[in-house]
């Protein structure tokens, strides 16, 4: 048979602090960048806050504008006749 010895492990192996292994990088590592990622997002978000418009009918103030509004507005209106098949 053979015998398995017990080498004694380095000092320096066993009290290595818990920054110097490589999986704890790993496991924080993904989750602050998202934190860091939905920060930057967000202040981009309340520095350029995009204006709201107002699509009334009357308050359109290009004509390019009305193509769009009347196609939004005749999408949302009920069929009045049953399409032809």
């Amino acid at each position: 048979m053979s015998q398995v010895e017990n080498k004694p492990v380095a000092h320096a192996e066993q009290s290595k602090p818990w920054w110097r292994y490589p999986i704890v990088w790993m496991v924080v590592g993904g989750p602050a960048a998202v934190v860091v990622a939905s920060i930057f997002t967000a202040s981009l978000a309340i520095k350029h806050v995009d204006p709201v418009l107002d699509t009334s009918v009357g308050q359109v103030k290009a004509p390019s504008e009305a193509p769009a509004i009347q196609a939004r507005n005749h999408s949302a209106e009920q069929a009045r006749e049953p399409a032809e098949r």
